[in-house]
């Protein structure tokens, strides 16, 4: 049985192992074009120069730099008043910067680790995985690493990267599956060339997942509560076409990942992978949202929305949720005959509504699933009215972890506002001050408050935090990761509290009786909102 210091030591892991997959790369690419020398040699420098030094894309090169400020490895300065970033090293720089080259080896192997979704894990694949696990039990050639060391981070990243996509691959693949978890099982049962797949399970093994008695394997408590938490990688891990690229992001093509229309493939990340892994982490936050559905869902028949409207529908797993606790644990679920229940999935990605369509069928949902851009409520209520006779004002507007993946758009109205963020923002490589992202943000918002204000905007949103506070708390939270898939594929995600404070100058005020923060600390990085008018 595992202790809470156990559990709280594990999920530790967790977090240091998404650290590593951003910061093994960014650094990696940073130490590769010269950056990080250049920092050593002249001790700081403001991001326009070291732009201008490496012929670099402004924007994407904050964004690394600012990940590396997150593990501690420089100091970033940012002024929101004239607009200036400049990073400086500090006492670990030195340390941390020669210990890069030895992230080569896991980096190289992402090369595969990349393809493993759609070819599996091939021969030269696993003759690669061989050789790292190899130089893993060496510890890499790192005498010395002691918890709470730079070697302990570095070793802590490199297991990440080797890891985290062999996880998912197999949380995709069913291997957590309970027959797996609770009786033993030889490499034969699963996999087809059972000695490469032997090599995997033995590098698990000597990370505590399993116990081996000659050709069997048994899962340890260890190995069980990471194989339940496997989908905690899958949103990191389904950017890795992004980190794939970050040379080219950073010093070459800003647009190398962008897509020519809606209907094209996403080049940046891998979205089936990305569904699945941020599945597992909404069944929390669901548990709060369910609280508010019910007690909307109670009031007067009167006062109720018609229906929902679920904006970024996804796979329209949301949709389904919500409908089920509406018609089992509501007073309107009781009506529905007389008082039918007007459901909308809209999305942006063509396939995306071509999943919920087909998933809404199967689930015997009757529901109205159209396209539509977040940023763009007045098309959207266009459509609702002419094609379907349905006000989107009469609907609970929702969704989930949308609002930070608008599309761009330049604040139209001049301002002279000075945020307090210290996110690092970018738009196909230029960098965009914090001042225009709040900007950004409020008539994002403000196109929206008339058409939600009557019931609410019920939302779950992604935050960044300073990376001051992400660094003196390493293994507490997967800011690191966040910051570098949002920030290098153009997402805009604010601090909790000027979030909230830009959603009031909106005139869309938190409800404080359903505002909750995941964690409820300084470290939040996620939130529940209910936004009302007036």
């Amino acid at each position: 049985m595992l202790t809470k210091l156990d559990k709280e030591q594990f999920r530790g892991t967790i977090f240091r192992h998404l650290d590593g997959i951003a910061t093994a790369t960014t650094a990696y690419s940073l130490h590769k074009n010269g950056v990080l020398q250049y920092l050593l040699n002249h001790k700081k420098s403001s991001i326009e120069n070291l732009a201008k030094e490496f012929n670099a894309n402004e924007g994407y090169l904050n964004v690394g730099l600012r990940v590396l400020s997150s593990q501690g490895w420089l100091n970033m300065n940012i002024n929101n008043t004239n607009n200036t970033v400049h990073y400086e090293t500090n006492a670990k720089s030195e340390k941390a910067f020669k210990l890069v080259p030895i992230y080569a080896d896991a980096v190289n192997l992402l090369n595969y680790a990349v393809k493993f979704p759609e070819a599996g894990i091939g021969a030269d694949a696993f003759n690669a995985l061989e050789k790292a696990f190899v130089k893993y039990e060496q510890n890499f050639g790192l005498s010395m690493a002691k918890d709470g060391s730079i070697e302990h981070q570095v070793l802590k990243h490199i297991e990440g990267v080797i890891a985290a996509p062999i996880i998912v691959l197999l949380g995709l693949n069913g291997f957590f599956h309970k027959y797996f978890m609770e009786a033993s099982f030889r490499a034969e049962e699963y996999h087809k060339d059972p000695e490469s797949f032997k090599k995997i399970l033995d590098f698990l093994s000597h990370l505590g997942w399993f116990t081996k008695k000659k050709n069997t394997y048994q899962f340890t408590n260890k190995g069980l509560f990471f194989a339940k938490r496997a989908s905690a990688y899958g949103v990191t891990i389904s950017y890795l076409p992004t980190f794939m690229k970050l040379d080219e992001l950073i010093f070459g093509y800003p647009l190398v990942l962008k897509t020519s229309s809606p209907d094209e493939k996403e080049k940046h990340v891998d979205r089936e992978m990305n569904v699945w892994g941020s599945g597992g982490a909404h069944s929390t936050y669901f548990k709060i949202i369910d609280d508010i559905i019910i007690e909307l869902f109670n009031k007067p028949i009167d006062e109720q929305p018609k229906g929902i409207l679920d904006m970024g529908c996804g796979n329209g797993a949301f949709i389904q949720h919500i409908f089920d606790v509406i018609e089992y644990k509501t007073l309107r679920g009781k009506m529905l005959d007389e008082y039918p229940l007007l459901l909308v999935g809209a999305d942006f990605n063509q396939a995306a509504l071509k999943v919920t369509r087909g998933n809404l069928i199967k689930a015997d949902i009757w529901a109205k699933v159209i396209w539509g851009n977040i940023g763009r409520p007045d098309l959207l209520a266009k459509d609702l009215k002419e094609d379907y006779n349905i006000d989107l004002k009469d609907l609970l507007n929702v969704r989930t972890f949308l609002d930070h993946n608008r599309i761009w758009e330049t604040p139209k109205q001049i301002s002279e506002r000075v945020s307090n963020s210290t996110g690092a923002y970018s738009y196909q490589g230029e960098r965009i001050s914090n001042n225009l992202v709040e900007s950004s943000l409020l008539e994002h918002l403000q196109k929206w408050k008339g058409y939600v204000e009557r019931f609410g905007l019920l939302i779950i949103e992604l935050h960044t935090i300073n990376p001051k506070l992400t660094a003196n708390n390493l293994g507490k939270t997967a800011a690191t990761a966040y910051d570098a898939t949002h920030g290098y594929s153009d997402q805009y995600i604010l601090e909790v509290d000027l979030f909230n404070k830009v959603a009031t100058e909106a005139g869309l005020h938190p409800d404080p009786n359903y505002f909750t923060t995941f964690p409820n600390s300084k470290l939040a990085t996620v939130s529940v909102n209910l936004l009302k008018g007036n």
